[in-house]
């Protein structure tokens, strides 16, 4: 396994896929703990972002770690009878993913939930899969962090029925879940994936709205009597629904006055000029977009819609790890989105890796990484494709981790 440089406290040393070890410093967390919330955006990210600030840098970086591990704990494998499911149990999400070692903040992911897809072809076609889950901060994390931080991160497209969805961008009113103020409409496909629902199925008896938000309500009745954030945070098609969901969340109070933070990376535009409108009139939240110079789903739709929130702009093309000139897969990927966080140097110009992340994340699921550094292309896989041998010597497709919640 490649060795994580995830913000880990003090100096320790890796080792890498190819078996070379390096010393690294990532710094203290104390500052990010006594900053948490200007790193929010309590002031818009005034004056952070074009000289990226690196406690911000670490920030957005640990939230985009949040939303890959909605990737890596994905089942897409057509040979599995759990395909579209989650792999790992909630109580082995992180440890699974990487994201125990080396790293200060800690989680515990309370619950998973599925969305469902669907389109009107020949009737109604219709398919839930595993696409968000929600964590809360451990007291170990709590330190590192500042304050109790509830997290819900979404996953982007994977399934076919979900890259339909995404290509339904006529505007319908969000007037039942926002309220009827500026009259917000959004696009037709993140509305259907966040608000579906079907009597009939497993997991989407009720949608993905109704339960992640049961969860926030929980949670946040539960800490109550502490200092404590909420952020959603997502990728692609993950980052629109996040938008939205956190627009929800403040819109309807569900936060009872604790900030809410979106970090979202390559967010294609989620709504109109009147939910523009209604975003601008909420004080407890802020929306930082993560945007690629050559990545076209910021883009997308390219009429009708408004952008909210702030922006950070980074151009992964001026790195000198990566291939050139790249291809619209390594754009718009989020492992190379981070490694751009990692290295922008904003309008001076140039790339230079402002804090220390492993290179060798970049090539776990691309061929990005130039051939001199020696790291192996696509190289996170789960071992022996799930298949695990019986004591009788026979062998067993096991690539998925029973949870209690189904």
């Amino acid at each position: 396994m490649v060795g994580n440089m995830r913000g880990a406290v003090n100096t320790y040393e890796v080792k890498a896929y190819f078996g070379q070890k390096k010393t690294i410093s990532m710094g203290s967390t104390s500052s990010i703990a006594t900053r948490w919330t200007l790193l929010s955006g309590e002031d818009n990210w005034n004056s952070l972002l074009d000289d990226l600030d690196n406690d911000l840098r670490r920030y957005i970086i640990h939230y985009g770690e949040m939303a890959q591990a909605t990737y890596d704990n994905f089942i897409s494998s057509k040979d599995s009878k759990f395909q579209g499911s989650y792999r790992y149990a909630r109580k082995n999400l992180f440890s699974r993913v990487g994201l125990e070692q080396g790293n200060p903040f800690k989680y515990t992911a309370t619950k998973y939930f599925y969305a469902m897809a669907k389109t009107p072809v020949f009737g109604a076609w219709k398919d839930s899969n595993w696409m968000v889950y929600v964590a809360v901060a451990t007291d170990e994390g709590k330190a590192s962090l500042g304050r109790r931080d509830i997290v819900i991160a979404w996953r982007g497209t994977i399934e076919i029925l979900e890259w339909v969805n995404d290509f339904e961008f006529i505007p319908v009113s969000a007037s039942k879940i926002l309220g009827k103020d500026h009259d917000p409409k959004v696009h037709e496909g993140w509305h259907s994936i966040y608000t579906s629902s079907d009597p009939n199925s497993k997991f989407n008896k009720t949608s993905a709205r109704e339960q992640v938000l049961s969860e926030v309500r929980k949670l946040v009745e539960e800490y109550k009597n502490e200092e404590i954030s909420i952020t959603v945070v997502g990728h692609s098609l993950g980052a629109a629904v996040a938008t939205l969901n956190a627009v929800d969340i403040v819109a309807n109070g569900l936060n009872k006055g604790c900030p809410v933070t979106t970090f979202v990376f390559a967010s294609p535009r989620v709504g109109d000029s009147g939910f523009k409108e209604l975003f601008s009139e909420l004080k407890d939240l802020r929306v930082l977009h993560i945007r690629n110079a050559l990545d076209i789903v910021p883009k997308y739709p390219l009429i009708g819609y408004s952008k909210v929130g702030q922006e950070l702009k980074i151009d992964n093309t001026k790195s000198k790890y990566l291939k050139k000139p790249g291809n619209l897969v390594t754009w718009h990927n989020l492992e190379a989105y981070m490694h751009g966080i990692a290295g922008t140097k904003g309008s001076k110009g140039g790339f230079n890796s402002e804090i220390k992340r492993d290179y060798a994340l970049i090539n776990k699921s691309l061929d990005a990484l130039k051939d001199e550094y020696h790291v192996p292309s696509s190289w996170w896989l789960v071992k022996n494709d799930g298949m695990v041998q019986q004591r009788d010597g026979s062998w067993k497709l096991m690539d998925h981790e029973s949870d209690d919640d189904f």
